[in-house]
């Protein structure tokens, strides 16, 4: 049987990893500028997190969520503690288009409307509404697509305006990154984001903050939207949650209330799910590794800016984008078969930087190098 070839791949294979260093199948170690997608939150195989799932593997691996499980009450606790939400509510799944395809379903039963705002250049999963609400028409299948979904141009404040105007009473929520990732490390802007608070308020809509990609302290606070100092009603989040372990989740405001049955999973929140997502937290705590996120990657962004090849540095903590000047069109190439480093990139000619949170001044300092040695 062959594979599904839908993913363009680099030729490298990585059998072994530890902290912000990977190595492939013939010894070489790559430093991990990438974190797999800004999945790797803590480092490749930190012990704790090992011994975390080894301990519970040995234990009970699974069983469904017709019973107890005191895990994910554990994990509930440490969540709102480090998040600040402690008077939210937790629901588990198992990915982050799962995550915000059930706050969007939630959104719809809280309000009763169907109307979904989202942005352009979003990015928000590949699942039936989470796709329809992603600017992107090449992964939008004709049975994904839907009237339900208005884009806006992101950051523009009268356009929202505008729309919540018109139609203010027929939006069920509004949808947004408030750090769009695959759409290049576009930062929300504060004043947009109040602005969705006010506007949903006014209107009775739920606004979703999909921190996904940007949350669980990559930029150097809990979830990205924090740093304009409005609440979300919803949170969804998934890559970071279990630094390579399959666990996503919405943190729900205390006004959405549940009913029997209107969202349901097999797998989220399992056992080995939760004491993955759990050790994250942990180490998150232990390790202070949002306040080296920002640290870091104040670092880095300071250091990327000076240097004149590259163009239109921004980000927030860990979570960076540059733009590359079509003569160095290459240069993540370069990086990776060069300089054994990865990084990713958003079209055109964007490199995004998702290390994890636990990346040295000195890991930094070997990827400045070798980017000034390549920009050269």
């Amino acid at each position: 049987m062959k594979l599904f070839d839908v993913y363009p791949l680099n030729n490298v294979a990585i059998t072994k990893a530890k902290g912000s260093n990977v190595w492939d199948d013939k010894g070489n170690q790559y430093l991990d500028m990438y974190g797999g997608h800004a999945v790797i939150s803590i480092g490749h195989t930190h012990p704790h997190w090992v011994e975390k799932i080894e301990s519970q593997l040995r234990q009970i691996a699974f069983y469904s969520n017709s019973v107890l499980i005191p895990q994910q009450q554990q994990l509930a606790d440490k969540l709102g503690k480090l998040s600040g939400k402690n008077d939210y509510q937790l629901f588990l799944c198992n990915s982050g288009a799962e995550a915000n395809e059930n706050a969007l379903k939630l959104a719809s039963f809280h309000t009763g409307r169907k109307k979904i705002v989202a942005f352009r250049k979003s990015f928000h999963g590949r699942t039936s509404l989470a796709v329809a609400a992603t600017d992107n028409p090449a992964i939008v299948a004709p049975v994904n697509q839907t009237n339900n979904v208005i884009f806006l141009p992101f950051n523009d404040t009268a356009s929202l305006q505008a729309l919540f105007n018109a139609q203010g009473k027929e939006i069920a929520a509004v949808i947004v990154e408030g750090i769009q990732g695959v759409g290049g490390i576009n930062v929300a802007s504060t004043e947009f984001l109040q602005a969705i608070r006010r506007l949903c308020d006014e209107s009775g809509a739920v606004f979703i903050a999909d921190a996904v990609q940007c949350g669980y302290g990559r930029s150097g606070k809990f979830y990205a939207q924090d740093h304009s100092g409005v609440n979300a009603d919803i949170y969804s989040m998934a890559k970071g949650m279990g630094n390579g372990f399959p666990v996503a989740g919405i943190s729900i405001a205390p006004h959405l209330q549940p009913k029997y049955g209107m969202l349901g999973t097999t797998f989220g929140g399992n056992h080995l799910a939760c004491a993955a997502a759990l050790a994250v937290l942990e180490v998150m705590e232990q390790e202070n590794l949002m306040e080296n996120a920002k640290q870091t990657g104040d670092y880095l962004m300071e250091q990327l800016k000076a240097m004149p090849k590259i163009a239109n540095v921004r980000g927030a903590g860990l979570m960076i984008g540059f733009d590359v000047p079509e003569t160095h069109k290459d240069l993540r190439k370069n990086l990776l078969e060069k300089h054994r480093i990865f990084t990713g990139e958003a079209k055109p000619n964007v490199i995004r930087l998702l290390p994890s949170l636990a990346l040295t001044k000195a890991e930094a300092d070997t990827f400045l190098g070798a980017l000034r040695e390549e920009l050269n």
